[in-house]
């Protein structure tokens, strides 16, 4: 199966017309501003436009449900990105308003986020369409598939059955780490087609944006822990609530936890183990998804971050957290190990391991005050993406770009 290198250097500048298809901001999520920045940054290099999936979902099945369509962000694209927004889950007329925007971009390159089977059968019918088009195709994987959906039987043979064909249309694939090479491998038939390992870039959007205050109940002289980020069952708060109980009381000073995360899957464990804890009065529990401004807000007001995850591809909060520079503790799964490999503020431990954290709870105490280099780029994400673009073909007649 072919690579790509993580040197990549392009010398050639002619653009090429590159289409990505992802989240909308409706549905607001990490894949929403994944797909934006991934957007904005190709643009630098390239004729850019994307199409969203803006109904992901019956909203009643979806677990945010009462935020849908909130006005959440202020992250907007780049005015050279030209946006439809967006196809809706049931299909009329949107996905026949989505096939006539693909016709008129006619791309030379259509870049298809993957983390949930409730975009497959969209995704589908415009990766045929592009094909028409002679556009080459590349699946971007952030999960084989969404852990709350391999529950589900219909949802998971739903998957298992139509992936495969969306497989067969793409040229080339996108993963985040080798981690996810194995499972990739063993789901899907990709044969010599390319698999490429480009890291996310920085989730710094938020850093630019003005907030009226800082949100810290924690002292000036507490060490404040922020976990950030939807609360599942994979994410792990539930051991950090217990590490953050096992500190002892004479030292318990020198702690505040700040939990701000929205509860999905009925997940309610973490928020009962905050209600119980002999420390309750030194934690702050924001129970929902929040503005761009108040990410700003609490990241300002942080120390360190505290990501235990029990599993992982990717994580859009990791990248967040290095991207304001905080000391960071994290569980060594997935691809985790790998985003945070060359990130000097970066503390591993064992994952489900309430021990290992609270006594790392204490190394990054010593932490507080410094902060560190964030050692991705959108540069370097854009370049392995050139690179991959050259191994499948461009599918047009503009120049590649190569060594």
């Amino acid at each position: 199966m072919g690579t790509v290198d993580q040197a990549a250097t392009p010398n050639a500048t002619l653009p090429l017309r590159v289409c990505v298809v992802g989240s909308g901001t409706r549905f607001l999520s990490g894949i929403s501003y994944y797909t934006m920045r991934l957007a904005n940054a190709l643009a630098d290099q390239h004729q850019t436009s994307a199409i969203l999936m803006r109904q992901l979902l019956p909203g009643r099945f979806y677990p945010g449900r009462n935020r849908i369509g909130a006005n959440l962000t202020s992250q907007t694209y780049d005015p050279r990105v030209r946006v439809f927004d967006g196809v809706d889950w049931y299909w009329l007329p949107s996905i026949l308003l989505a096939m006539v925007f693909l016709i008129r971009q006619r791309p030379n390159i259509v870049i298809f986020q993957w983390w949930t089977g409730t975009v497959l059968h969209s995704y589908l019918a415009l990766a045929l369409v592009a094909r028409l088009l002679g556009a080459r195709l590349i699946v971007e994987f952030h999960e084989v598939q969404d852990t709350g959906e391999m529950r589900i039987p219909f949802a998971r043979c739903y998957v298992n059955l139509l992936a495969p064909w969306l497989m067969r249309l793409a040229s080339g694939f996108v993963i985040h780490s080798e981690y996810d090479r194995p499972a990739l491998e063993q789901r899907y038939t990709l044969g010599q087609r390319p698999v490429a390992v480009i890291p996310l870039g920085p989730f710094d959007h938020h850093r630019d944006m003005q907030s009226d205050q800082v949100r810290r109940e924690a002292p000036q002289q507490c060490c404040n822990l922020l976990f950030f980020g939807v609360i599942r069952p994979f994410k792990g708060l539930e051991d950090l609530i217990e590490a953050f109980n096992s500190i002892p009381r004479e030292q318990i000073e020198q702690y505040w936890l700040t939990v701000v995360g929205e509860t999905w899957e009925g997940w309610t464990l973490p928020a009962e183990l905050i209600a119980s804890s002999p420390y309750r009065d030194r934690i702050t529990f924001v129970n929902r998804y929040i503005r761009d401004d108040e990410v700003s807000s609490f990241f300002v007001g942080a120390d360190a971050v505290v990501l235990p995850y029990h599993r992982s591809s990717a994580s859009g909060p990791v990248h967040t957290s290095m991207s304001w520079g905080l000391p960071l503790i994290t569980t060594r799964v997935g691809g985790l190990t790998e985003a945070v490999s060359q990130y000097e503020g970066a503390i591993l431990v064992p994952p489900g391991d309430p021990s290992a954290l609270c006594e790392a709870l204490t190394r990054v105490a010593v932490k507080r005050g410094i902060r560190y280099r964030d050692p991705h780029s959108w540069a370097n994400t854009c370049a392995l993406f050139n690179r991959l673009f050259v191994q499948i073909g461009n599918g047009g007649s503009v120049a590649a770009y190569g060594d």
